[in-house]
């Protein structure tokens, strides 16, 4: 009963929500966007550039949800994003037209910002404190399992089903699991207000030179990282390999996510706090640049595939500690909202990125090394943010006390 006492159990709800969530409001397109071209005559890339709208409309928004989160708590705010969600689906289900199906995916946007890894990070850090790494842990790794769990549902329920009824289907499991689940979770009261700031400390936290070098910093390791990793195909086709090479290749991808968010919690007992964004871009970029001169053979490729996993998943984990860490959890939905913002919308337009500058150097491995620099870049940036800065000391009120709950 221990896991379903007090505040364990908001890691059960989280899990089971965000592996729901991730699973029908992200992972189902890739599964379901041929059956969507050939049914409606949309083109791939007007159907995908739907989902990313609806992406850096997550971003913008998830500043306002961050806001909402600490006033509000998780209950409130995601209970609401589930139900905005589930409209979402239906609405995608029947657009009958691209701005209807655009449309749709905006709606999904604003879910997405109230449901997805962005507040699971705030109610987490806030409630666990000081030991919300093994509790961060337990999440993404739980979270990682929505592609594997519901790209074979998504795909199951087209050979039966056209994709409007799969969409209904899966807005009926995202109902009936994330609303309830939703509804379960604490809400929540702050931890005690921290003292007002000084005059050296008077401009806000997200204005500060450390916020933006370290949200930008992450920001282009983020973007670098999946620029690459969601053109997979094109890049290892491109030397020579059949397209089921590549589709192993993106597989080993998810596979080496697990791992990398196992390391960077043996990372974070080992090396300073104001090394990992260095080490972990350093490593991106590493990864990256493999693939701009690993040829092959396959054994290769498949090994440079996981580590870019790898660098991947630390890289997720890394972005979910990194406000908490350095700014504690008062006003935490707020700050994280501010500092995801740029990485969510930086997710929305890589895939786009990754294609142009592959097409246009005509070479997806040039386009790699270039996006290697630039991860590099970013973990410089990174480094320096932290460069003789001060740390909230464990267990002060602004860092490790868990809020009041009450349910």
């Amino acid at each position: 009963m221990r896991w379903w006492s007090g505040l364990d159990r908001v890691v059960v709800l989280l899990c089971i929500t965000e592996v729901v969530s991730w699973g029908s409001l992200y992972y189902s397109l890739p599964a379901a966007v041929g059956a969507i071209s050939a049914d409606t005559g949309w083109t791939v890339v007007t159907i995908t550039a739907c989902f990313s709208a609806g992406l850096i409309v997550s971003a913008a928004v998830g500043i306002l949800a961050g806001r909402f989160l600490d006033r509000w708590g998780p209950r409130v705010v995601m209970t609401a994003g589930s139900v905005l969600a589930v409209l979402g689906l239906v609405l995608l289900a029947t657009a009958a037209t691209v701005p209807a199906f655009l449309a749709a995916w905006l709606l999904i946007g604003v879910a997405q910002a109230a449901v997805l890894y962005q507040p699971a990070f705030t109610v987490i850090a806030r409630h666990y404190g000081a030991g919300r790494d093994k509790p961060m842990l337990i999440l993404t790794l739980a979270g990682g399992l929505a592609s594997t769990i519901f790209v074979p549902i998504t795909l199951a329920l087209l050979t039966v089903l056209d994709w409007r009824a799969t969409y209904l289907v899966l807005a009926g499991i995202l109902a009936a699991i994330t609303i309830p689940l939703h509804v379960l979770l604490p809400t929540t009261r702050d931890t005690p207000p921290t003292p007002r700031p000084n005059r050296a400390e008077r401009g806000p936290v997200v204005r500060s030179r450390r916020f933006v070098l370290l949200a930008g910093g992450i920001t282009a390791i983020t973007f670098s990282s999946y620029a690459v990793t969601l053109n997979l195909l094109p890049l290892i086709t491109e030397r020579g390999y059949s397209a089921a090479v590549a589709a192993l290749a993106f597989a080993l991808v998810g596979v080496g996510q697990v791992a990398g968010r196992i390391g960077l919690t043996v990372l974070t007992r080992t090396v300073p706090a104001h090394y990992r964004p260095l080490a972990v871009g350093a490593f991106v970029a590493l990864t990256l640049a493999l693939f701009g001169v690993v040829p092959g053979p396959v054994w290769a490729i498949a090994v440079v595939s996981v580590l870019a996993g790898a660098a991947r998943g630390a890289l997720t984990l890394m972005q979910a500690t990194a406000v908490p860490a350095r700014w504690g959890t008062a006003r935490l939905g707020a700050l994280n909202g501010e500092f995801s913002a740029p990485i969510t919308a930086a997710t929305a337009v890589a895939p786009v990125a990754g294609v142009a500058l592959g097409v246009g150097f005509a070479s997806y491995p040039m386009a790699a090394a270039v996006f290697a620099g630039i991860a590099l870049a970013g973990a410089g940036c990174a480094f320096l943010a932290d460069r003789r800065a001060s740390w909230p000391a464990e267990g002060s009120a602004g860092q490790s006390q868990r809020a009041r709950i009450v349910d």
